[in-house]
């Protein structure tokens, strides 16, 4: 597994100067520019529905037999139609930048790997491309030379030419604009912005008067909008644009304005959760524009951090370990004294007698003493675990699972009343900040409902109030749900987002199925009996899936679920006030002859309603007698479960052991 997106041993590696990712941004101009997942464009061949940023990742050039780290500070270019994206990858192997491009044929929603555009025995990045006088250039970040180079396209995309070394300084994230009839270098020395300017890209470049100018570095190509320039820069955690006022070789000046992007809400969980610093935008032949950015999840530094923090508590751990076996005489403590320390036999005694007091109070044949060491060798257990856990336990981030390299999102959708409204504002708060989840769809099935502004959420909170209690509004068409995925999730289970992302990238490899958390067994012959999961471990395999955890294709289970044939089930449904979840998998069971549901296990999962006293069904045993009478029921009306059965373990992923 790898380090940041899972599956390549050579790249995505953990690397200190962070696990970037690049993302595709589309909008009627450059101030409205919404992420791909708003604009809901699908992608059946990789299950995306929508696709979800990012696009780009190190898997995605791993993928291409090119191994990376991480991926950032693209720039696009238009040939033809044809969008070319050109970016730094960060080689694990020589932990250099070198410059590759992709290509998209549909605007920049698919991407394809073409290669490595260019590559010295020196780190590049920042890859710059422009036209000037029919041939394309590019001026990459190679500021370790010293200098600063522009390259010719010789067979665009792919091969590059040193054309001519414009300017002997070591200029960090450089762009060259024409403004009127005078060509500008931006670029960033030592740290602060400096502007140069020329006739000709080629030189020679004269200093503005007033370097080193105030203002924050580059953050991407400055453009054109309605007859004004923008200029892109970053303070190393966001993208700022500034209006420029007054460009002159004696003067400049510039203005900050809204760039009108929403800033990410769930921390290390999104892939630009902690910072972004290069934005590029275009306008497509339609007049709509297109921008592409980079994004990380962690601060620069933060592998070494851990490391660091890791060693340090497993330092402490170990010095806690001497202390016990010092006051278990186990360890003899000397103490070096200089030669030329005077009243050195002084020293000495006061250590002995030190040694004796705390040996004394600290007896391991007493029960203090027993608890003090018990207590101390508990402690060191617990800071080394933690320790480890610093430098081998990851960054934190509860990341998505990618299919064929690419990333969706699904809605979530809880059915609860007013009388567990404390444990779905938990719910909420603690869902809202999963990875893939874009909405939270709230079935109000009794009671006033709450205002969405409440909650505090990461994401949209829509409140459903649905006319009748019903456990039938569970799979009640919703038209307003933009997404093919809906995790069916009750308000009073809890588990880790890990578990989730895991359980939708298998329902994204089998969105035909019912991919949930609780697998029970359904066992015959008559009278059918619902067994929980001890049971069904017991006998190697389930044939049902609760629906209070389970993925589902909206489309597909609505409109079964809300169909005549179903009719007759969703009365049953009604009359019991139960079993909705069993009708769910026989309408699924008699649908296909193949495999109807898929189990993930979860890392835990704690029922909250055992600390509320509002848990739905109770009653374990009135709850089974309901559903056996419901399963006898159904079986009339849909046939049999118990040929069904599905073995755990089956997967090569092993999540379903």
């Amino acid at each position: 597994m790898s380090a940041y997106y899972g599956y390549n041993s050579m790249g995505c590696q953990e690397d200190n100067e962070g696990s970037w990712g690049i993302g595709v941004y589309f909008g009627n101009s450059p101030f409205s520019l919404k992420p791909i997942e708003d604009m809901n464009i699908w992608d059946n061949r990789s299950a995306a529905w929508p696709i979800a940023n990012p696009v780009l990742t190190c898997a995605s050039v791993t993928d291409s037999a090119f191994p990376s780290n991480y991926v950032a500070d693209p720039f696009l270019y238009t040939k033809d139609d044809i969008l070319y994206m050109f970016f730094k990858s960060k080689n694990p192997i020589t932990m250099q930048g070198d410059i590759r491009v992709a290509r998209s044929m549909d605007d920049g929603v698919t991407w394809e790997q073409l290669g490595v555009a260019l590559n010295e025995d020196w780190h590049l990045s920042h890859p710059y491309v422009f036209e000037y006088n029919r041939h394309i250039y590019m001026m990459p970040d190679g500021s370790g030379k010293g200098d600063l180079r522009l390259y010719r396209a010789v067979d665009f995309p792919l091969k590059w030419k040193l054309e001519k070394i414009i300017l002997e300084r070591s200029l960090v994230d450089t762009v060259i604009i024409q403004h009127k009839e005078t060509y500008w270098i931006f670029g960033s020395y030592h740290g602060n912005l400096e502007i140069w300017y020329s006739r000709s890209p080629f030189g020679p470049w004269t200093p503005h008067k007033r370097n080193p100018v105030l203002g924050l570095p580059n953050g991407g190509r400055p453009f054109n909008y309605n007859g004004n320039f923008y200029r892109l820069a970053h303070d190393n955690e966001r993208v700022h644009v500034f209006k420029i006022e007054v460009l002159t070789p004696y003067s400049y000046k510039e203005v900050e304005v809204d760039i009108g992007v929403e800033n990410p809400t769930k921390g290390r969980n999104t892939w630009n959760g902690a910072r972004s610093h290069h934005l590029d935008v275009q306008r497509l032949s339609s007049g709509k524009w297109v921008g592409v950015a980079d994004g990380d999840r962690i601060h620069f530094g933060d592998v070494i951090s851990r490391r660091v923090v890791g060693c340090g508590l497993i330092v402490t751990a170990g010095s806690v370990i001497f202390v016990i076996g010092w006051l278990l005489g186990l360890v003899k403590w000397f103490i070096p004294f200089a030669h030329n320390v005077k009243n050195k036999n002084s020293l000495l005694l006061i250590w002995e007698r030190l040694k004796l007091r705390v040996r004394l109070n600290v007896n391991p044949n007493r029960f203090i003493g027993k608890f003090v060491i018990s207590f101390l060798l508990i402690v060191s257990v617990v800071i080394m675990c933690v320790g480890f856990w610093y430098i081998y336990g990851g960054n934190g981030a509860e990341k998505p699972y990618p299919v064929d390299t690419r990333f969706s999102q699904f809605t979530l959708l809880a059915m609860t009343y007013d009388a567990r409204i404390w444990n779905l504002k938990m719910y909420v708060n603690h869902y809202s900040r999963c990875a893939s989840v874009r909405e939270i769809v709230v079935v109000w099935n009794k009671g006033n409902p709450p205002d969405p502004n409440d909650f505090d959420s990461a994401v949209p909170v829509r409140i459903r109030v649905e006319k009748q209690n019903s456990l039938n509004n569970r799979f009640r068409p919703d038209p307003l749900i933009k997404t093919k995925a809906v995790l069916e999730l009750d308000d009073d289970i809890m588990m880790n987002c890990d578990d989730i992302e895991r359980g939708f990238k298998i329902w994204r490899e089998n969105p035909e199925r019912l991919v949930g958390f609780y697998p029970r067994l359904v066992t015959g012959p008559p009278p059918l009996m619902y067994r929980p999961e001890k049971h069904a471990r017991k006998h190697n395999g389930y044939n049902m899936i609760l629906t209070g955890a389970v993925f589902i294709d909206r489309e597909v289970a609505f409109e079964r679920y809300w169909s005549k044939e179903a009719e007759a089930g969703r009365e049953t449904v009604d009359e019991v006030f139960n079993c909705e979840d069993v009708l769910m998998n026989f309408l699924y069971a008699n649908g296909s002859r193949d495999p109807t549901v898929e189990y993930v296990k979860p890392k835990w999962a704690i029922d909250t309603s055992k600390f509320s006293g509002v848990a739905i069904s109770g009653n374990t045993q009135a709850h089974y007698r309901v559903r056996g009478k419901c399963l006898e029921e159904f079986t009339k009306i849909y046939g049999g479960l118990t040929d069904r059965k599905v073995e755990f373990g089956r997967r090569a992923d092993g999540w379903d052991r």
